[in-house]
Protein backbone atom coordinates (compact mmCIF):
# COMPACT_ATOMS: atom_id res chain seq x y z
CA UNK A 1 0.00 0.00 0.00
CA UNK A 2 1.35 3.42 -0.95
CA UNK A 3 0.95 6.03 1.78
CA UNK A 4 -0.36 9.40 0.62
CA UNK A 5 1.73 12.29 1.97
CA UNK A 6 0.40 15.53 0.46
CA UNK A 7 2.57 17.75 2.66
CA UNK A 8 5.74 15.89 1.71
CA UNK A 9 4.72 15.92 -1.94
CA UNK A 10 4.17 19.68 -1.76
CA UNK A 11 7.66 20.36 -0.40
CA UNK A 12 9.18 17.92 -2.88
CA UNK A 13 7.58 19.71 -5.82
CA UNK A 14 8.53 23.07 -4.30
CA UNK A 15 12.20 22.04 -4.18
CA UNK A 16 12.00 20.77 -7.74
CA UNK A 17 10.43 24.04 -8.88
CA UNK A 18 13.13 26.10 -7.15
CA UNK A 19 15.79 23.96 -8.81
CA UNK A 20 14.09 24.43 -12.17
CA UNK A 21 14.02 28.22 -11.75
CA UNK A 22 17.68 28.31 -10.72
CA UNK A 23 18.66 26.18 -13.73
CA UNK A 24 16.49 27.81 -16.39
CA UNK A 25 16.45 31.38 -15.05
CA UNK A 26 19.84 32.50 -16.42
CA UNK A 27 19.07 30.97 -19.82
CA UNK A 28 15.73 32.81 -19.94
CA UNK A 29 17.42 36.11 -19.06
CA UNK A 30 19.97 35.58 -21.85
CA UNK A 31 17.18 34.89 -24.35
CA UNK A 32 15.18 37.94 -23.23
CA UNK A 33 18.24 40.21 -23.37
CA UNK A 34 18.97 38.93 -26.88
CA UNK A 35 15.53 40.10 -28.00
CA UNK A 36 15.89 43.74 -26.90
CA UNK A 37 17.40 46.69 -28.70
CA UNK A 38 20.34 48.75 -27.45
CA UNK A 39 18.27 51.20 -25.40
CA UNK A 40 16.03 48.59 -23.73
CA UNK A 41 18.83 46.21 -22.79
CA UNK A 42 20.71 48.98 -20.94
CA UNK A 43 17.73 50.03 -18.84
CA UNK A 44 18.05 49.47 -15.11
CA UNK A 45 16.32 47.23 -14.37
CA UNK A 46 16.03 45.53 -17.73
CA UNK A 47 12.54 44.61 -18.80
CA UNK A 48 11.78 40.91 -18.53
CA UNK A 49 9.23 41.16 -21.35
CA UNK A 50 10.74 39.82 -24.62
CA UNK A 51 11.46 42.41 -27.28
CA UNK A 52 11.05 42.30 -31.03
CA UNK A 53 14.68 42.38 -32.22
CA UNK A 54 15.60 38.76 -31.49
CA UNK A 55 16.33 37.56 -35.03
CA UNK A 56 18.05 40.82 -36.02
CA UNK A 57 20.37 40.51 -33.00
CA UNK A 58 21.08 36.86 -33.76
CA UNK A 59 22.02 37.71 -37.34
CA UNK A 60 24.24 40.59 -36.21
CA UNK A 61 26.04 38.37 -33.69
CA UNK A 62 26.48 35.63 -36.31
CA UNK A 63 28.10 37.94 -38.85
CA UNK A 64 30.08 40.09 -36.41
CA UNK A 65 31.80 37.13 -34.73
CA UNK A 66 31.91 35.01 -37.92
CA UNK A 67 30.37 32.17 -35.92
CA UNK A 68 29.91 29.76 -38.83
CA UNK A 69 33.59 28.64 -39.13
CA UNK A 70 34.11 29.07 -35.40
CA UNK A 71 31.27 26.69 -34.56
CA UNK A 72 32.75 24.17 -37.00
CA UNK A 73 36.09 24.47 -35.18
CA UNK A 74 34.32 23.95 -31.87
CA UNK A 75 32.60 20.82 -33.19
CA UNK A 76 35.94 19.45 -34.46
CA UNK A 77 37.68 20.26 -31.18
CA UNK A 78 34.94 18.97 -28.87
CA UNK A 79 34.21 15.91 -31.02
CA UNK A 80 37.89 15.01 -31.29
CA UNK A 81 38.40 15.38 -27.55
CA UNK A 82 35.31 13.29 -26.78
CA UNK A 83 36.32 10.48 -29.15
CA UNK A 84 39.93 10.55 -27.95
CA UNK A 85 38.95 10.47 -24.29
CA UNK A 86 36.55 7.56 -24.83
CA UNK A 87 39.17 5.50 -26.69
CA UNK A 88 42.08 6.27 -24.35
CA UNK A 89 39.95 5.65 -21.26
CA UNK A 90 38.61 2.35 -22.56
CA UNK A 91 41.98 0.94 -23.63
CA UNK A 92 43.65 2.10 -20.39
CA UNK A 93 40.96 0.58 -18.17
CA UNK A 94 41.10 -2.63 -20.24
CA UNK A 95 44.82 -2.90 -19.50
CA UNK A 96 44.36 -2.21 -15.79
CA UNK A 97 41.56 -4.75 -15.31
CA UNK A 98 42.36 -7.66 -17.64
CA UNK A 99 46.17 -7.79 -17.62
CA UNK A 100 48.26 -8.92 -14.68
CA UNK A 101 51.56 -7.07 -14.40
CA UNK A 102 53.51 -5.59 -11.49
CA UNK A 103 52.53 -2.11 -10.43
CA UNK A 104 49.19 -1.90 -12.22
CA UNK A 105 47.41 -0.75 -9.06
CA UNK A 106 50.11 1.85 -8.50
CA UNK A 107 49.68 3.03 -12.09
CA UNK A 108 45.92 3.32 -11.59
CA UNK A 109 46.38 5.48 -8.50
CA UNK A 110 48.89 7.64 -10.34
CA UNK A 111 46.26 8.18 -13.04
CA UNK A 112 43.60 8.84 -10.42
CA UNK A 113 45.77 11.42 -8.65
CA UNK A 114 45.88 13.48 -11.84
CA UNK A 115 42.26 14.45 -11.06
CA UNK A 116 43.86 16.98 -8.70
CA UNK A 117 45.92 18.44 -11.56
CA UNK A 118 43.57 20.15 -14.03
CA UNK A 119 44.80 21.59 -17.30
CA UNK A 120 45.17 25.06 -15.78
CA UNK A 121 47.78 23.75 -13.30
CA UNK A 122 49.95 22.08 -15.98
CA UNK A 123 49.31 24.69 -18.65
CA UNK A 124 52.96 25.83 -18.99
CA UNK A 125 54.58 22.41 -19.62
CA UNK A 126 51.64 21.37 -21.79
CA UNK A 127 52.06 24.48 -23.94
CA UNK A 128 55.82 23.86 -24.17
CA UNK A 129 55.23 20.33 -25.42
CA UNK A 130 52.59 21.51 -27.90
CA UNK A 131 54.97 24.17 -29.20
CA UNK A 132 57.57 21.46 -29.90
CA UNK A 133 56.48 17.86 -29.44
CA UNK A 134 60.02 16.61 -29.99
CA UNK A 135 61.62 18.83 -27.34
CA UNK A 136 61.88 15.97 -24.76
CA UNK A 137 63.75 13.85 -27.31
CA UNK A 138 65.95 16.83 -28.15
CA UNK A 139 66.81 17.20 -24.47
CA UNK A 140 67.54 13.48 -24.15
CA UNK A 141 69.91 13.60 -27.13
CA UNK A 142 71.60 16.67 -25.69
CA UNK A 143 72.15 15.01 -22.31
CA UNK A 144 73.52 11.78 -23.79
CA UNK A 145 75.86 13.66 -26.14
CA UNK A 146 74.44 12.10 -29.29
CA UNK A 147 73.87 15.48 -30.96
CA UNK A 148 77.43 16.58 -30.12
CA UNK A 149 78.80 13.35 -31.57
CA UNK A 150 76.77 13.67 -34.78
CA UNK A 151 77.93 17.26 -35.20
CA UNK A 152 81.57 16.31 -34.70
CA UNK A 153 81.42 13.40 -37.13
CA UNK A 154 79.24 14.88 -39.88
CA UNK A 155 79.16 18.61 -39.20
CA UNK A 156 75.36 18.47 -39.15
CA UNK A 157 73.54 20.11 -36.27
CA UNK A 158 70.50 18.07 -35.34
CA UNK A 159 67.48 20.08 -34.23
CA UNK A 160 64.21 18.26 -33.66
CA UNK A 161 61.19 20.51 -34.04
CA UNK A 162 57.53 19.61 -34.51
CA UNK A 163 55.05 22.26 -33.43
CA UNK A 164 51.33 21.73 -32.97
CA UNK A 165 50.30 25.33 -32.38
CA UNK A 166 47.52 26.64 -34.63
CA UNK A 167 46.39 23.16 -35.61
CA UNK A 168 43.59 20.76 -34.74
CA UNK A 169 46.00 18.16 -33.27
CA UNK A 170 47.39 20.88 -31.01
CA UNK A 171 43.89 21.64 -29.80
CA UNK A 172 42.80 18.04 -29.32
CA UNK A 173 45.75 15.83 -28.35
CA UNK A 174 46.79 17.51 -25.06
CA UNK A 175 43.22 17.17 -23.78
CA UNK A 176 42.35 13.55 -24.55
CA UNK A 177 43.82 11.90 -21.44
CA UNK A 178 41.30 11.69 -18.60
CA UNK A 179 41.42 10.04 -15.20
CA UNK A 180 37.64 10.37 -14.90
CA UNK A 181 37.02 8.27 -17.99
CA UNK A 182 39.59 5.66 -16.92
CA UNK A 183 37.91 5.33 -13.53
CA UNK A 184 34.47 5.12 -15.15
CA UNK A 185 35.51 2.30 -17.48
CA UNK A 186 37.50 0.47 -14.80
CA UNK A 187 34.50 0.35 -12.49
CA UNK A 188 32.32 -0.95 -15.32
CA UNK A 189 34.81 -3.60 -16.47
CA UNK A 190 35.06 -4.88 -12.89
CA UNK A 191 31.32 -5.68 -12.94
CA UNK A 192 31.63 -7.98 -15.98
CA UNK A 193 31.50 -11.65 -14.86
CA UNK A 194 34.70 -13.68 -15.09
CA UNK A 195 32.70 -16.43 -16.79
CA UNK A 196 32.30 -14.21 -19.84
CA UNK A 197 36.04 -13.74 -20.04
CA UNK A 198 36.63 -17.48 -19.70
CA UNK A 199 34.03 -18.26 -22.38
CA UNK A 200 35.67 -15.86 -24.79
CA UNK A 201 39.08 -17.39 -24.07
CA UNK A 202 37.73 -20.91 -24.67
CA UNK A 203 36.33 -19.74 -28.02
CA UNK A 204 39.83 -18.69 -29.01
CA UNK A 205 39.31 -14.94 -28.71
CA UNK A 206 42.48 -12.97 -28.11
CA UNK A 207 42.75 -9.85 -26.01
CA UNK A 208 42.05 -7.44 -28.85
CA UNK A 209 39.12 -9.46 -30.18
CA UNK A 210 37.63 -9.73 -26.68
CA UNK A 211 37.97 -5.97 -26.28
CA UNK A 212 36.35 -5.13 -29.64
CA UNK A 213 33.69 -7.85 -29.89
CA UNK A 214 32.65 -8.15 -26.24
CA UNK A 215 33.62 -5.18 -24.09
CA UNK A 216 32.92 -2.39 -26.57
CA UNK A 217 29.32 -3.50 -27.32
CA UNK A 218 28.64 -3.96 -23.60
CA UNK A 219 29.93 -0.49 -22.79
CA UNK A 220 27.97 1.49 -25.37
CA UNK A 221 26.02 3.34 -22.67
CA UNK A 222 29.26 4.20 -20.88
CA UNK A 223 30.73 5.44 -24.14
CA UNK A 224 27.70 7.62 -24.77
CA UNK A 225 27.73 9.03 -21.22
CA UNK A 226 31.46 9.73 -21.18
CA UNK A 227 31.46 11.09 -24.73
CA UNK A 228 28.61 13.48 -23.93
CA UNK A 229 30.21 14.75 -20.74
CA UNK A 230 33.59 15.25 -22.38
CA UNK A 231 32.06 16.92 -25.43
CA UNK A 232 30.43 19.49 -23.17
CA UNK A 233 33.66 19.93 -21.22
CA UNK A 234 35.68 20.54 -24.38
CA UNK A 235 33.05 22.81 -25.92
CA UNK A 236 33.25 25.16 -22.92
CA UNK A 237 37.05 25.25 -22.79
CA UNK A 238 38.48 28.76 -23.00
CA UNK A 239 42.06 28.89 -21.68
CA UNK A 240 43.69 26.15 -23.77
CA UNK A 241 42.19 27.15 -27.16
CA UNK A 242 43.07 30.76 -26.35
CA UNK A 243 46.75 29.87 -25.79
CA UNK A 244 47.27 27.37 -28.57
CA UNK A 245 45.55 29.28 -31.39
CA UNK A 246 46.68 32.65 -32.67
CA UNK A 247 45.43 32.02 -36.21
CA UNK A 248 41.75 33.01 -36.51
CA UNK A 249 41.17 30.01 -38.79
CA UNK A 250 41.51 27.66 -35.77
CA UNK A 251 39.74 29.69 -33.09
CA UNK A 252 36.68 28.19 -31.44
CA UNK A 253 33.30 29.82 -30.93
CA UNK A 254 33.84 30.36 -27.20
CA UNK A 255 37.07 32.25 -27.92
CA UNK A 256 35.44 34.33 -30.64
CA UNK A 257 32.75 35.41 -28.20
CA UNK A 258 35.20 38.06 -26.98
CA UNK A 259 34.63 40.00 -30.21
CA UNK A 260 31.07 40.63 -29.00
CA UNK A 261 32.18 42.09 -25.67
CA UNK A 262 30.49 45.47 -25.15
CA UNK A 263 32.35 48.49 -26.50
CA UNK A 264 34.58 50.33 -24.04
CA UNK A 265 33.75 53.86 -25.12
CA UNK A 266 30.01 53.73 -25.77
CA UNK A 267 26.86 52.02 -24.60
CA UNK A 268 27.41 48.31 -23.96
CA UNK A 269 25.90 46.20 -26.74
CA UNK A 270 24.70 43.51 -24.36
CA UNK A 271 21.90 42.46 -26.68
CA UNK A 272 24.42 41.38 -29.36
CA UNK A 273 26.66 39.68 -26.79
CA UNK A 274 23.70 37.77 -25.35
CA UNK A 275 22.58 36.74 -28.84
CA UNK A 276 26.04 35.34 -29.57
CA UNK A 277 26.05 33.57 -26.21
CA UNK A 278 22.70 32.00 -27.00
CA UNK A 279 23.94 30.77 -30.39
CA UNK A 280 26.98 29.16 -28.78
CA UNK A 281 24.81 27.57 -26.07
CA UNK A 282 22.42 25.89 -28.50
CA UNK A 283 24.68 22.98 -29.70
CA UNK A 284 25.61 21.69 -26.19
CA UNK A 285 22.00 22.07 -25.05
CA UNK A 286 20.86 20.02 -28.05
CA UNK A 287 23.47 17.36 -27.26
CA UNK A 288 22.27 17.15 -23.65
CA UNK A 289 18.63 16.84 -24.70
CA UNK A 290 19.39 14.13 -27.26
CA UNK A 291 21.80 12.15 -25.07
CA UNK A 292 20.32 12.55 -21.60
CA UNK A 293 18.80 9.04 -21.59
CA UNK A 294 22.14 7.48 -22.53
CA UNK A 295 23.95 9.54 -19.91
CA UNK A 296 21.59 8.36 -17.17
CA UNK A 297 21.91 4.74 -18.30
CA UNK A 298 25.68 4.99 -18.38
CA UNK A 299 25.88 6.43 -14.87
CA UNK A 300 23.46 3.85 -13.46
CA UNK A 301 25.30 0.97 -15.16
CA UNK A 302 28.59 2.24 -13.75
CA UNK A 303 27.23 2.46 -10.21
CA UNK A 304 25.96 -1.09 -10.39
Amino acid sequence: MIERTPILNFFTHLILFIGFVVAVGPLAIVAIAASHNLADVNKVPMSLVPGSDFWANMQTAWTTANLGPKLLNSFIFAGGVAIGKVFISAITAFSLVYFRYPGRHFIFWLIFITLMLPLEVRIVPTYAVAANVLSPFQGLLDITGVIWLIQKLTGIEVSLNLGLLNSYPGLILPSIATATGTFLYRQFFLTIPDELTEAARMDGAGALRFFIDVLIPLSRTNMAALGTIMFLWAWNQYLWPLLVTTDPAYMTAVIELKSLIPNVGGLPEWHIAMAGTLIIMIPPLAIVVLMQRWVVRGVIATEK
